[in-house]
Formats: C-alpha cells, sequence, structure tokens
C-alpha cells in the first residue's frame, strides 16, 4: 500500500477542476501540505460545511446556502428587470460589475439539439412562471452569443411573446478592444448595433 495513497488520490481529484491540470494540482497540493494549518485545515472545513449547506435558490437558480438567494430576498432588487443567464457563472460574472440592480433567472443551459436539451431540461418553464407571477416589467436576455445561446434566446421570445418588454445585451467591439484582433462576427455586431456620438 502506497504510503501517499490519500494525497494521490487529492491530487487527482483537484486535477478535475476547471482550470487545473495534473502538474498544476500537484503544485497546489503541496502547498497546501506545506501551509496545512493556514490552508489545508481551513479550506477541508470549509469545503464541509459547503458540501452539507450550498443549494439551488428555489426562485432563480442562484447557488447559496439558503433556500432563497440574497438577490432574491432584497426588496431593492424588486425593481420589475429581470436579467436571464445560462449559469450561475454568468450571475456571478454581472454582479461583479456592480451594473445591474435587479433580479436574475439562471437557465441551467441553453437548448440544444445535439445534446438533446429541450425547455424542459432547463429553467424556462420557470421563467415563463415568474414573468406572469411576478411583477416583471423588462427581461434582459444575458445568453452567450453562440448559436445554442441565440436559439434559447429566441426561444424565450417566442414564449414571452408581447407580454414583457425583452432586451438583449449589447454585442460588439470590448472595451480596449483592437479592430484588427476581432473575429468577423463581432465587428459585424458591432457595426449593426452602432450608435450617434
Amino acid at each position: 500500500m502506497s504510503s501517499t495513497r490519500e494525497i494521490d488520490a487529492l491530487i487527482e481529484m483537484m486535477a478535475k477542476l476547471p482550470g487545473l491540470g495534473p502538474r498544476s494540482a500537484r503544485r497546489a497540493v503541496l502547498h497546501m501540505i506545506r501551509k496545512r494549518e493556514l490552508l489545508l485545515t481551513p479550506l477541508a472545513d470549509l469545503i464541509e460545511k459547503v458540501a452539507v449547506s450550498a443549494r439551488e435558490c428555489l426562485n432563480c437558480g442562484n447557488v447559496g446556502t439558503t433556500d432563497i438567494c440574497d438577490i432574491c430576498a432584497s426588496e431593492k432588487r424588486g425593481n420589475g428587470q429581470l436579467c436571464v443567464v445560462e449559469d450561475v457563472a454568468d450571475l456571478w460574472a454581472m454582479e461583479r460589475s456592480g451594473a445591474f440592480k435587479g433580479r436574475y433567472h439562471v437557465l441551467g443551459g441553453t437548448l440544444s439539439a445535439l445534446d438533446q436539451i429541450g425547455p424542459e431540461q432547463l429553467r424556462i418553464p420557470k421563467l415563463i412562471d415568474r414573468v406572469t407571477s411576478e411583477d416583471i416589467t423588462e427581461v434582459i436576455l444575458a445568453l452567450n452569443a453562440t448559436v445554442d445561446g441565440q436559439t434559447t434566446a429566441h426561444y424565450i421570445a417566442d414564449q414571452l411573446d408581447d407580454t414583457v418588454t425583452l432586451t438583449s445585451l449589447a454585442q460588439g467591439v470590448p472595451i480596449g478592444g483592437e479592430l484588427d484582433y476581432l473575429d468577423d462576427g463581432t465587428i459585424s455586431a458591432a457595426l449593426n448595433a452602432r450608435k450617434n456620438i
């Protein structure tokens, strides 16, 4: 029996995380072992607590430690705007910007005929229910500019058909972007979404 079996298993498990390969995982595990009291023990305690308490918000699909997340529970966020995103990482990215002050709805992915993902596999029926039962005046479709993202946006737009104002995020040249480095689709979207100066 190997004397490093558990350590090897930890490295293997860490290597499954996004952005970490076997070498990065090995470095991270060795660093945590060296800093056992400062990193490894508190991390193990937090992982155990999160494993028990983490759950999806019953309303929007965000991840937190209560049945209804802080965003949905906040009266200040009930301004009639509902931002629809593909997954929780997108919600957190929007929150990092500090620009959006409404509520969210996490779909849990996008429609995909190839992967046999239809509306029922996503949280689209719950979205339709929220729009009709809550005081929603605008639905902002903040979906990725992929084929599946755009297909999902069109499907949602058809389902909501004039019941609410529908908008989407602007697409085009990012701040600090140089035209020479952009793909044709981004340049076309930026040109079509041009505005007066």
